[in-house]
């Protein structure tokens, strides 16, 4: 340290001293900011390296994601089908089943019965016609023909007799008008072999129809014997889809498959 004797020697002596603290002062400034810039470089490029690590990492997450949504797509050319095209199998109840076996039942029943009688129809008219051919050989047979060329009904006052009846007239030409074996017309046929059992028909088709109304059973399943009626026409149910009747003028009496349209009344 300076030793200072007068005033210039101390005013000198306190330049240097300020000089010298000055510059000790700013000798442990820079001691005191140089670690403290140092750490907080430090810190700042730790910060910025943690950054620098966690940002491409979102930024890879966000471009993952972003992939993974962008390759989401449908196939259009796939062929999907809605709830109809399922194929779900049919179920019937029981009591769905127990109807139709018993329909089943029924129809083979009606089937048969239908077969039998025509069957019967057919061996009465083989022995009726027999009859027909013994009468002609013999002037005291019970059963000849008549001037008209009409013959006996059977015995059996049912279906199949009426059937079998009816069916000796096959080959007797239509004639409109006619009610006699010389020549039908059809409801002509029809009142001429009911009244050989008894039942009165009237002479129109349709009055026939009325009288049947009042005095049988309409039936959906018909059986043979049973009157058969559409407007303009009748006929007589042989059995397994068959009838006999006059048709038509050119025609003659004969057994046919029924054609639609028909009523059926059972009136013997």
């Amino acid at each position: 340290m300076p030793v200072c004797y007068n005033h210039a020697s101390m005013m000198i002596c306190k330049k240097i001293i300020s000089t010298i603290t000055a510059a000790a002062a700013a000798v442990a400034l820079f001691t005191v900011s140089v670690p403290v810039a140092l750490a907080g470089s430090d810190n700042a490029s730790r910060k910025a390296i943690t950054s620098s690590r966690s940002f491409p990492k979102m930024n890879t997450a966000r471009k993952d994601l972003l992939k993974e949504t962008v390759s989401v797509s449908s196939d259009d050319s796939e062929s999907w089908g809605g709830v109809e095209s399922l194929n779900v199998p049919e179920t019937k109840s029981t009591a769905e089943k127990k109807a139709e076996e018993e329909a089943k039942k029924a129809e083979e029943e009606r089937k048969a019965a239908e077969k039998a009688a025509a069957e019967a129809a057919r061996l009465q008219a083989a022995e009726v016609s027999r009859s027909r051919a013994s009468a002609a050989t013999s002037s005291t047979s019970s059963s000849s023909v008549s001037n008209d060329g009409a013959v006996d009904a059977p015995v059996s006052a049912n279906g199949a007799g009426v059937v079998a009846y009816a069916s000796q007239f096959q080959g007797v030409p239509y004639v409109y008008g006619g009610t006699t074996p010389s020549g039908f017309d059809c409801s002509g046929f029809t009142q001429y072999v009911y009244a050989k059992f008894g039942i009165s028909l009237p002479r129109i088709d349709y009055q026939q129809r009325v009288w049947a109304q009042a005095h049988g059973t309409k039936v959906n399943d018909p059986q043979p014997g049973d009157l058969m009626w559409r407007s303009g026409h009748v006929g007589i149910y042989v059995g397994n889809g068959l009838m006999i009747h006059a048709p038509r003028p050119g025609k003659s009496v004969s057994i046919v498959p029924v054609y639609a349209s028909f009523e059926y009344y059972r009136i013997i």
